[in-house]
């Protein structure tokens, strides 16, 4: 996945601190992976308002620290600490009554509990609850200006409102998590269908087929030596089904970032698994990004591997263009075809996660055939597409 993470452009008149501000969100915005938007959240907001150590308390219900992200410690400091704080002290203040604090000198507060053993010494303190949807899940905290003074009323407005967007950055990261989970909960049905609709099926057929050849072999031998090639073409159709299977469900990288060269990888494997005669026509669109460029090869794996277990085709494409702004991929092919319709009526599984992955990201599913007549599949996508644009 893509990240927003690098240093935002300056924007041209805006006051230094808005600047600031600006880059911090925009470094954070757009992060999908909850762990990387966490470590950023605590970088960025450190950077923010030049302090020495920064620190984001995730916290359950019962307002208990579940996680403790930290910047401007190392990691043997870390180890040297200990376990994670308790929310007592200032941090428990924070959690309890759910506002910002901003403290001149730790030590003389009298909330303050101390610190651990091995604990780097802290002087300042700026403290500002993230709260998403009413719910508080966190607290920032700060400590120690670079340059020795204490935190300011401008610096809290600061944290404060990049805690909104650091609010919202963790509210989109756990929710992509949750789909995520629940895209695997049904890919793992949809495999157990598969498996037993096809493949266990057919073994079972097998069996059922070989029952009686030992009594035939003496009674019967040219009959049981028929069964046997018969069982012997019929596991070969399975080993060939289990291939397709496999093609189906293997990890493709886009690490490259390259779709042509996913496409090329793709089309690879298909010709290696079926007769099939796969083409390539187009090239390299530029600029788009590695989020477009997975979601284009997850949408070209579910359509070749249906090409491999369904259609029987005998010559598949895969055209590559960019018209007005979008990314489009057609999946041609001269196989057996379906019925589009009553395929999505239905409920056909693939056809429902490409026409998912699509329009996720903004864009268009369509798809064309008919019994007989082949298979044509056209996704087309911004080339600015993405989940997050998708879904504003």
């Amino acid at each position: 996945m893509p990240s927003n993470a690098q240093s935002a452009p300056k924007r041209p008149g805006l006051p230094p601190a808005l600047q600031a501000l600006d880059a911090a969100v925009r470094g954070i915005s757009g992060l999908l992976d909850v762990e990387q938007v966490l470590q950023l959240i605590v970088d960025r907001v450190r950077e923010l308002v030049a302090a020495e150590y920064a620190a984001l308390g995730i916290v359950d219900e019962a307002g208990l620290i579940t996680q403790f992200i930290t910047s401007g410690i190392t990691a043997r400091q870390r180890k040297a600490i200990g376990e994670l704080p308790r929310g007592r002290g200032l941090l428990g203040l924070i959690i309890r009554e759910n506002r910002s604090y901003r403290i001149p000198n730790i030590a003389s507060h009298p909330e303050s509990y101390g610190f651990p053993p091995n604990h780097p010494p802290m002087e300042s303190f700026l403290g500002a609850p993230v709260t998403v949807r009413g719910q508080v899940v966190g607290r920032l905290y700060l400590t120690n200006k670079q340059d020795g003074t204490e935190f300011s009323a401008d610096d809290q407005a600061l944290v404060e409102t990049f805690a909104l967007h650091a609010a919202i950055a963790i509210d989109n990261a756990r929710l992509y998590e949750r789909v995520q989970r629940l895209a695997v909960v049904d890919e793992q049905d949809r495999i157990s269908r598969d498996l037993h609709d096809s493949i266990i099926q057919s073994i079972y057929a097998v069996t059922l087929s070989l029952d009686d050849v030992p009594e035939l072999v003496s009674e019967a031998p040219a009959e049981a030596g028929r069964r046997v090639d018969d069982a012997i073409d019929a596991l070969h159709g399975v080993i060939r089904d289990i291939r397709n299977f496999i093609f189906g469900l293997r990890p493709l990288l886009v690490d490259s970032g390259s779709l042509l060269e996913g496409l090329r990888t793709l089309a690879d494997e298909l010709r290696r698994n079926t007769a099939t005669e796969v083409e390539i026509v187009g090239d390299e669109p530029k600029g788009i990004s590695l989020e477009i460029v997975a979601e284009l090869l997850a949408v070209a794996r579910e359509a070749l591997a249906n090409v491999a277990r369904h259609s029987g085709a005998a010559q598949t494409s895969l055209r590559l263009t960019t018209p007005d702004g979008q990314v489009r991929l057609e999946i041609v092919d001269d196989g057996r075809g379906i019925n589009p319709e009553m395929e999505l009526a239905q409920g056909h599984h693939g056809l429902a996660n490409m026409r998912t992955r699509a329009e996720a990201l903004g864009g268009t599913f369509d798809i064309h055939g008919g019994p007989g007549a082949g298979t044509h599949i056209i996704v087309s996508i911004p080339r600015t597409g993405s989940r997050r644009g998708a879904s504003q």
